[in-house]
């Protein structure tokens, strides 16, 4: 499988967006792609049509955060909303301190800044809705 490409949905009427716009950016997300494609669960997805303003702590400006996944989901409370990311799980944690700053450490800590601020803003944006942020990595996903 292709770690980036363009996805080509069977079920076009769950897709909520553009279904010639449809671009995974990774072989994890393809493969989440075709589950909600074909889970009869999930009654509409989209892939980052929704898009969500944070402030950088890099530079302190605000930047725009297209969310991986729209997810409307059945389930036995009924329909439910999920914004979904997925990452790998050594993104999802904090780095350690290192004993020395190397250019590596620097960008691992700035991209740990950088996703806490989109994912503190996805959450915000759920709450406001009602709806769950949630963050997939390679143990929900199965590889």
């Amino acid at each position: 499988m292709a770690y980036s490409g363009k996805f080509r949905p069977r079920n076009l009427k769950k897709y909520k967006g553009d279904i010639n716009n449809i671009f995974y950016r990774s072989s994890w997300e393809c493969k989440y792609m075709a589950f909600l494609d074909r889970d009869p669960r999930v009654l509409e997805w989209s892939s980052e049509e929704i898009v969500i303003p944070y402030k950088s702590p890099i530079d302190g400006r605000y930047h725009r955060y297209f969310v991986d996944f729209y997810v409307k989901h059945m389930t036995v409370d009924g329909p439910k909303v999920f914004l979904v990311e997925i990452k790998p799980k050594k993104q999802t944690k904090e780095p350690e301190k290192k004993k020395r700053i190397t250019k590596q450490y620097i960008n691992e800590v700035a991209t740990w800044g950088v996703n806490q601020a989109k994912w503190s803003a996805a959450t915000e944006y759920c709450l406001d809705r009602g709806w769950k942020f949630k963050i997939l990595t390679e143990d929900e996903l199965g590889v």
